[in-house]
């Protein structure tokens, strides 16, 4: 942490005594919490992003889709529009948010995704829609403590995991470390995949003193796959690359291209940005001058879903983007100790 994040300091506890009160008004059941009708998994963070919720997301809805019908729900941030409403084939990332329509185009279709800022009212509209859905995923949902959600999964990143961060502004904390007491499950997310035995030791050692005792603990990393075109000239094969996210931590992305592609440039934007033509003529300025190299664009899948929706303009038609997909990797013992837990608590309680 900076040394000047130590000037926030009263900024950060005015904002603890804020949260610390609204948690302790629904913990005492002064603040009303509701069911929803169809039983509800929560996959949230204590910080503001960056800790690999989406990933996560995919990774239960492939492993539970053939047990049970599910959908899921998220707020859709980014969007241009308020309100509850279902994504369909014709939905822009504007309408709906990047997020939600990459878990849609993920599973074409075949899985209801629907957004909404009401969290509690939107399950109950899904449920009028969909009466026989058995399971709702909701995407970053932790802190909305008017649900009460039946599981809740939180994801804390191994670059910066919450026992070491600190409440806004001073740190990305949403809430004090304290509240990943309400977490029947701890994640520490994006680990490396040769994390060893100490080191998992280590950090449950200095997660331990905010879990409750039921609490069981994992950690995941994460795999990526082979890039596929998404949009532009059609391109089969490239040898260099310009890499372009748009995350709430967009260097492990260009750590992994440099790693595996010949990086002639990179284009770091923040997390949900609106792409501009004004990108694209820079992008096509770089392409221009690796003539020869069959240089491509390479993004992110959640990049690429809004990307993709601008292909039909003249400059962003110009460009060859391609999607690095990327999937959760979760220790096999693991993975079945989670989705036993999973079954025990929401499919078969």
């Amino acid at each position: 942490m900076p040394w000047y994040a130590y000037l926030l300091a009263p900024a950060a506890f005015l904002f603890h005594g804020i949260t610390a009160v609204r948690n302790f008004l629904f913990d005492r059941g002064l603040i009303r919490s509701q069911k929803s009708p169809i039983p509800t998994l929560v996959v949230g963070n204590l910080s503001v992003g960056g800790t690999g919720k989406t990933p996560w997301v995919e990774f239960l809805v492939t492993k539970l889709r053939d047990e049970v019908k599910l959908g899921t729900l998220s707020r859709g941030y980014g969007r241009k529009t308020n309100g509850f409403l279902q994504v369909l084939p014709a939905s822009l990332p504007a309408e709906v948010g990047d997020e939600p329509l990459q878990i849609y185009q993920q599973f074409k279709g075949e899985v209801p995704v629907f957004v909404g800022e009401d969290r509690v009212g939107a399950t109950q509209k899904i449920q009028q829609i969909f009466p026989d859905l058995q399971l709702l995923i909701l995407d970053d949902a932790f802190q909305h403590r008017k649900l009460n959600p039946d599981f809740r999964i939180v994801l804390t990143p191994y670059s910066s995991p919450f026992s070491k961060d600190y409440l806004l502004p001073m740190g990305r904390l949403r809430e004090s470390r304290a509240g990943a007491k309400r977490a029947d499950v701890i994640v520490v997310t994006k680990c490396p995949a040769d994390l060893s035995q100490d080191e998992k030791i280590k950090l449950a050692g200095a997660l331990a003193p905010y879990l409750n005792s039921e609490a069981d603990l994992f950690f995941s990393s994460l795999t990526y796959g082979k890039p596929y075109q998404v949009s532009g000239p059609k391109q089969t094969d490239f040898t260099a690359v310009i890499a372009l996210a748009g995350l709430a931590n967009n260097e492990p992305f260009f750590t992994y291209c440099k790693q595996q592609f010949a990086v002639v440039d990179t284009f770091s934007f923040s997390d949900h940005y609106a792409y501009k033509p004004e990108d694209a003529g820079q992008i096509l300025e770089v392409l221009g001058q690796e003539i020869g190299q069959h240089a491509v664009l390479l993004t992110t899948e959640k990049d690429a879903v809004k990307l993709k929706s601008l292909a039909a303009t003249e400059m962003w038609s110009k460009i060859p983007i391609f999607a690095l997909p990327i999937q959760v990797a979760l220790d096999p013992s693991q993975e079945v100790q989670l989705l036993q837990r999973l079954r025990k608590n929401l499919l078969h309680p």
